[in-house]
């Protein structure tokens, strides 16, 4: 069964009992993206690591040795 399935036969349900309906898939999903980043940052700050920039820096790395990993002067 999909989620819209399931989100659909969850409203058809609440609907014959007179319940509110339940929120509709992906509803939350930015609020929820949003605590588990601010969530990840704290425990970095606790653990006396820098809380911004990991990603960039990892990606900088590999992009200046992605042309010697090819053979190719530069880099």
């Amino acid at each position: 069964m999909s989620i819209t399935q399931q989100y659909l036969l969850d409203t058809y349900r609440a609907r014959q009992l007179g319940e509110p309906a339940p929120p509709a898939p992906g509803t939350h999903d930015r609020v929820a993206v949003r605590e588990w980043h601010e969530r990840r940052r704290f425990r970095a700050v606790l653990a006396g690591r820098p809380a911004h920039g990991r990603v960039r820096r990892v990606l900088r790395r590999w992009w200046s040795l992605w042309p010697r990993a090819l053979g190719r002067p530069g880099g």
